[in-house]
């Protein structure tokens, strides 16, 4: 036994397990769940999930005979009514046009989705160059809502599932850390653990994984995330247009909010693949192979109700 276990069996501090609904996260709810000790699980409703996940997640608990899963969520209101006065009264001084500043001020309105209401906020996509996303909509709100008020009762441990091997920047990362900005503890259960292992707790549990991975998908977070691969966009394209359909309407609505009169979604799959501004131009793009300039037809016929598991789920 780890001597940071032993720490946790001696002292038992509240440990909070942050969910996504994907496969890692669980593995860490699992190991909480064997841990035997109290703890409570929390995850961010971005409002950028797929429904297979959220239903994942709202499931656990009572698949598991583990606690439920808390969910939390960002509010941008306020933040998007200083905006709005902030277009108002200093854009004018920038010498902008005012028929852009009554457009922007006319839609720069909340719509209760946290994503969405995000994006209108900034006037822009998050992008992997400026991916405030994660912040803004799962650690602030998860920080504000659980951490900081059960800080107020006592030491708090907050189990990460992330592992070393799904990134460079994850691979540097401690397994115990001390987190300066709330004063509580960071425990990553599972960072050394191998892809090949780790749905080894939900074969012990008997828990079924969150059905995108059947699908094709590698994550699971948001839907698609900026960061999908070119074929997971195809994927998606292919068996849930409705994604890409919420996508169409939410470049044209944060475009209206935006200075550029444009948003998109993959700015740089457009941008590197020259796929166009829009995400109808980077889903054609994502068809194509030798570098974009060929549509393939093997791959338009794929059937998308057959299983496309890139961990060895089909059977």
């Amino acid at each position: 036994m780890n001597t940071f276990r032993k720490w946790l069996l001696k002292t038992r501090p509240q440990i909070i397990v942050s969910v996504s609904g994907g496969k890692d996260s669980t593995e860490a709810y699992l190991y909480a769940m064997d841990l035997g000790l109290p703890f409570r699980a929390v995850m961010a409703d971005t409002g950028h999930e797929h429904p297979f996940t959220m239903d994942f997640a709202e499931q656990l608990g009572p698949r598991t005979g583990g606690p439920s899963v808390e969910f939390v969520k960002a509010d941008f209101k306020d933040r998007i009514i200083k905006r709005r006065d902030y277009v108002a009264t200093k854009w004018p001084a920038k010498g902008i046009e005012q028929s852009v500043i009554d457009r922007v001020i006319e839609h720069l309105h909340p719509t209760g989705n946290p994503y969405l209401d995000l994006c209108i906020l900034k006037g822009r996509f998050p992008s992997r160059m400026a991916q405030f996303c994660t912040e803004e909509l799962k650690v602030i709100p998860i920080t504000r809502q659980i951490i900081l008020p059960a800080l107020k009762r006592g030491p708090v441990v907050q189990f990460h599932g992330v592992r070393a091997d799904e990134s460079t920047r994850r691979g540097k990362l401690p397994k115990v850390e001390w987190h300066e900005d709330t004063g509580s503890i960071i425990y990553r259960p599972i960072l050394h653990r191998s892809l090949s292992n780790v749905f080894t707790g939900h074969k012990r549990h008997n828990l079924v994984p969150n059905k995108l991975y059947s699908m094709g998908m590698g994550r699971v977070g948001c839907y698609p995330c900026i960061n999908c691969t070119k074929d997971e966009l195809r994927n998606i394209a292919t068996r849930t247009p409705e994604a890409i359909e919420k996508l169409r309407e939410w470049e044209r609505i944060v475009g209206l909010a935006s200075k550029a009169h444009r948003a998109t979604f993959f700015t740089e799959y457009a941008e590197m693949n020259g796929a166009g501004g829009d995400i109808d131009n980077v889903v054609a793009w994502s068809k194509t192979t030798r570098g974009g300039r060929q549509y393939d037809l093997l791959l338009a016929a794929e059937d998308p109700a057959l299983c496309s598991s890139k961990y060895g789920m089909c059977e």
